[in-house]
């Protein structure tokens, strides 16, 4: 019965068959699809980065506690008044056919854009706003977390993230990780992390710093606060550094944890995340 059954598993229903393929070893990425694009993770392939001191970062974000990998990467609804919702009218998709984040897996333009997109989420570098928004400095300007993300990004200035406790709680969604690094994130400074987040950000080359005392709203971070983050070529896993936070009337000196946790993980961030480290061993064999 079941070799009956499965005999012919392989070629699928008709309509599956009428579906039109390319042949070859290679996958042709069509880029017209809004569904599938080939993600950036590979391109510009170098050798090991060297580790230094983040200079001059901005806060793009200051989260409270128990902010979720929903929170981060959500999977449902897309807005259309939000980056991702003018990416599709760009392309004359309507609105209808917008789908959710869960089934636009597959195209990174998408999920970077939703990368903190939720319309739940608060950004405190803003009074009294719900939804993914943040602050243009100096300009004080307004805009969604990704325009803001790579407005810096033109400008070749680093961002960093603020968060309170168990920062990536919730499911290990790989896309909160892979969001947060395509916005240009270099580290994310938190109370504490949730472990498999914290793991993540690691594998895809963002920092995860967590605070040893410090409370953030006893630090009164602003937007257009400088962070300067003193690392060095001897780094160690979970060696102690300071986060000096510089404003117009102050400098406040942070002392912190590195949480690379592992001589493994610090080489997942050299080689740039975990995706560069294994094809380069790949390619190296």
């Amino acid at each position: 019965m079941f070799k009956k059954q499965y005999s012919n598993a392989l070629n699928g229903p008709k309509e599956w068959q009428k579906i039109k393929i390319s042949s070859g070893d290679l996958y042709k990425w069509k880029p017209t699809s809004t569904y599938v694009q080939q993600p950036p993770f590979f391109t510009g392939q170098t050798d090991n980065k060297e580790i230094t001191h983040i200079e001059n970062a901005r806060p793009l974000l200051l989260l409270g506690n128990s902010v979720t990998t929903d929170h981060i990467s959500p999977a449902g609804a897309i807005k259309l008044e939000s980056p991702a919702g003018n990416y599709f009218m760009e392309r004359q998709i309507r609105q209808n056919d917008f789908n959710s984040y869960g089934s636009r897996r597959g195209n990174h333009e998408v999920m970077v854009r939703g990368t903190f997109a939720n319309i739940r989420i608060r950004n405190q570098l803003l009074s009294d706003v719900e939804g993914g928004y943040s602050i243009l400095e100096p300009d004080k300007k307004k805009m969604s977390v990704y325009e803001v993300a790579m407005e810096y990004a033109k400008r070749s200035e680093n961002i960093v993230v603020f968060a309170g406790q168990e920062y990536g709680t919730g499911s290990s969604r790989d896309w909160a990780a892979k969001g947060t690094k395509l916005l240009g994130i270099k580290a994310v400074i938190a109370e504490s992390f949730e472990r498999i987040h914290r793991s993540n950000l690691v594998g895809m080359g963002v920092l995860p710093i967590q605070l040893n005392s410090h409370k953030l709203n006893d630090l009164n971070i602003r937007s257009s606060d400088l962070v300067d983050i003193k690392l060095s070529g001897e780094t160690k896993p979970l060696q102690d550094l300071e986060i000096f936070i510089k404003s117009d009337e102050s400098t406040k000196i942070l002392e912190c944890t590195l949480r690379i946790d592992t001589i493994n993980e610090l080489q997942y961030y050299k080689a740039d995340g975990i995706l560069n480290f294994v094809l380069k061993n790949i390619l190296k064999n």
